[in-house]
């Protein structure tokens, strides 16, 4: 278990030791302030701290997704392209601690962007707007669906979100796996998350059955909060159904493919 841990530092420092990694976190709080700033000075202060925040989250972590699979499409193809995939499996370690120690440390990366954008967020609308400002019953029923908390909500915004990074990063880290060019898998994933996710939902205005089994179709689990259903019929547990099927997919090839690699070519 030590030597598995240890392989995880491994990984996290590879990703920590590139400057891209602090530059990508250093545009989240930076944008976050930017845009509080940006709302103070045309807006002024009689706004609520959380309409800002909830407004910064949805703009952010698009850009947090975004930046988190960068770094797992980049995370196996770049051993490859560079390659250092050789000298990484010679070592006593199997294939699949290898693989499963660079997995965790992408999600833990993915996890320390949401902490950070999550509490600079809070910090910095604090700080500008008050913790004392307060909603309307209007604005907070537009707003956080549902009558919740605006705390408890923002929390459970972030968990739907981290749910569905974590499944678009499972998917850039397989297209990582079968693909040796670094830049190819990260053109790829970026294609995929903005290109094709755009024209997916665009296809949900179809009056298709098979419509509903796609993936895009259901990566936004947030419009779920303060909601069992919706009005075209689908549901929470139906979408973290369709969620966990490719979730399993997207691990079960991303370990044969990883397996089954000859790395001496």
């Amino acid at each position: 278990m030590g030597d598995f841990l240890q392989l995880v530092r491994n990984e996290n420092m590879k990703i920590y030791k590139r400057s891209r990694s602090w530059i990508m976190l250093a545009i989240l709080i930076a944008s976050a302030l930017l845009i509080s700033i940006m709302w103070l000075s045309f807006g002024g202060r009689d706004t609520s701290m959380w309409e800002v925040i909830s407004t910064e989250s949805m703009i952010l972590f698009v850009l947090l997704t975004i930046f988190s699979v960068v770094i797992a499409a980049a995370s196996v193809a770049e051993e490859f392209t560079s390659g250092t995939i050789k000298l990484l499996l010679i070592r006593p370690w199997s294939r699949n601690k290898v693989l499963l120690s660079k997995y965790i440390s992408i999600l833990l990366f993915g996890l320390l962007q949401a902490a950070a954008l999550f509490l600079s967020t809070l910090l910095i609308n604090w700080i500008c707007f008050g913790i004392y400002s307060s909603l309307d019953e209007t604005q907070q029923g537009l707003l956080f669906p549902g009558g919740s908390n605006p705390f408890a909500y923002m929390l459970m915004y972030y968990g739907m979100k981290l749910i569905s990074l974590v499944v678009t990063v499972t998917l850039a880290f397989m297209i990582s796996t079968i693909f040796r060019s670094g830049g190819l898998a990260i053109g790829l994933s970026l294609f995929l998350l903005l290109g094709v996710n755009n024209f997916v939902l665009l296809l949900g205005f179809l009056d298709y059955k098979w419509i509903d089994y796609l993936l895009f179709m259901h990566l936004d689990l947030t419009k779920y909060i303060g909601a069992t259903s919706l009005e075209d019929g689908s549901n929470l547990w139906f979408s973290l159904g369709i969620l966990g099927a490719y979730y399993i997919i997207f691990v079960a090839l991303t370990w044969y493919v990883f397996n089954k690699r000859d790395v001496a070519a």
